[in-house]
């Protein structure tokens, strides 16, 4: 049969659409072509392919070799589509039994000897082809993490030749894995912090909650080292939650770098770009927010960025996700992160310090602090002063609540949380309202702090959510005065 028709999948973000690799061999003059919006990436896979066949002692026919990439309309990028092509080349020329492919898609990028390479985007594509009930053909490079996917079935190796002999019921000799195993990154302890009891409850909150945290205070008094300590007292990822983090990571770096359950904790210098933060390019990739989906995206020395790139945030922050829209495609990315900043009051960074002079102008302190614009500021759900503490504190030798004693009330919170459907920094609306049981002396309180402070709907909303998440510190089923209160002195800070 000088037809074959295979199955592969195309990268457009975290959507894997599936590619039908169409191969005919007619005859006529010599010739390779590939056909189908491909990209140069792809085109040069005639020469990879052709070498690679010859290597792994198969014949290439040398006859007028057609491939198409369809649907036609969809772009193709990458040497994943080499794998498919040798394969509809050595089952259209009769080398490769066509029935041995059937129910099957395959992706992997081949070296000039045969060897299969790993492709960026496998996790992905195997989440696609295992809800479509296929079996992924792909290279020993992608096992590990593919293999996470729930019900997949995988058929790997690290060549040509013995995927093909695998394919014909031969067994392939198991291969050492490239993954690099981990008990997770060692992030600092809270018993590092001395005394900022303010802050360090403020930090509990955001991880029992997964609210935003802004900190603001003088240069030196310990932000950036509370931020780095927020990882140690979140609750892990969950099984949903890790796939989805593990196949962003799949798109931008070499598969299967890590086993561990971390959450993200990304933190950008604040030279980075708009594109670097939220995700661009002429073929869209994740940025920043992205890549922190499900943990933390701490910016540090916030009001440093450009207000233009901090104020793209916005919709992220609301929504959960991010549009990047090109003239080819429309790429959507989870972006469901929680933002953690650092910022000083001032240029100088003294502004309210107790023990030296700012050197600012009430003037030069206002700019400063307006490069923040008040829809973001509305969207931060804690806002705390951290003060510069008595040197004493740093000699002290007695140690501070540890990040496991932190993170033991954390779950416990969490727990509290599931059982309601969610994690209250995904409460609105009515769930919200049912959620905190607020009665009438409560509600009052809410009320005049809301006039007082001048409050959006968007911010006494938000007061409300981290209300709940106190509660739920405290193990209570409504929210009462108490946490009210605290709640809406979070929104006093900035």
């Amino acid at each position: 049969m000088s037809y074959a028709e295979v199955f592969s999948r195309a990268k457009q973000g975290l959507d894997a659409p599936v590619v039908q690799v169409e191969v005919h061999i007619s005859n006529g003059l010599p010739a390779f072509a590939i056909v189908g919006l491909a990209e140069t990436a792809v085109r040069e896979s005639r020469d990879r392919v052709r070498s690679a066949i010859i290597n792994s002692h198969f014949e290439f026919p040398d006859r007028r070799i057609t491939v198409n990439l369809a649907p036609a309309d969809l772009p193709k990028s990458g040497g994943r589509f080499d794998l498919p092509i040798a394969l509809g080349i050595l089952s259209a020329s009769g080398q490769l039994p066509s029935e041995l492919l059937q129910g099957s898609e395959c992706y992997g990028e081949l070296a000039l000897d045969g060897s299969l390479r790993a492709v960026r985007g496998a996790l992905s594509a195997t989440l696609a082809a295992t809800q479509a009930s296929r079996r992924v053909i792909l290279p020993s490079g992608n096992h590990a993490d593919c293999a996470l996917v729930p019900h997949s079935k995988l058929l790997s190796a690290p060549d040509l030749l013995s995927l093909c002999a695998g394919l014909r019921g031969h067994k392939i000799s198991p291969q050492k894995s490239t993954v690099v195993c981990k008990e997770g990154r060692q992030h600092p302890d809270l018993a590092r912090v001395k005394g900022q009891l303010a802050a360090r409850r403020a930090l509990e909150i955001t991880a029992a909650g997964g609210h935003n945290l802004l900190m603001i205070g003088p240069a030196g008094t310990g932000k950036s080292l509370l931020a780095s300590c927020l990882p140690s007292i979140l609750p892990p990822l969950d099984d949903e939650e890790w796939l989805t983090v593990r196949a962003l990571q799949d798109l931008i770096e070499a598969p299967a770098l890590a086993t561990a359950r971390d959450r993200p904790f990304r933190a950008p210098h604040h030279s980075a770009s708009a594109a670097a933060l939220v995700g661009g390019g002429s073929v869209p990739r994740p940025g920043e927010i992205s890549l922190a989906h499900g943990g933390v995206l701490f910016l540090d020395e916030l009001a440093e960025f450009s207000r233009h790139t901090l104020d793209m945030l916005r919709e992220p922050l609301e929504n959960g996700q991010v549009s990047l829209a090109r003239a080819a495609c429309t790429v959507s990315y989870p972006a469901q992160f929680q933002l953690v900043a650092a910022m000083n009051p001032c240029i100088c960074g003294l502004a309210g310090d107790s023990t030296e002079q700012c050197r600012c102008t009430q003037a030069q302190i206002t700019s400063y602090q307006n490069r923040l614009s008040g829809p973001l500021l509305d969207r931060i759900d804690l806002q705390v002063r951290v003060e510069r503490e008595n040197p004493l504190f740093l000699l002290d030798d007695s140690s501070s609540e540890s990040s496991d004693t932190v993170r033991r009330r954390v779950l416990a919170a969490v727990a509290r949380q599931q059982t309601r459907g969610g994690r209250n920094c995904e409460l609105c609306g009515d769930r919200l309202i049912t959620a905190c049981k607020v009665q009438r002396v409560e509600k009052e309180i809410l009320r005049h702090g809301a006039e007082k402070l001048k409050l959006s709907n968007r911010a006494v909303e938000r007061v409300l959510r981290v209300a709940r998440t106190i509660a739920d510190l405290k193990q209570q089923d409504t929210v009462d005065s108490d946490s009210i209160k605290e709640a809406i002195g979070y929104r006093i800070a900035a």
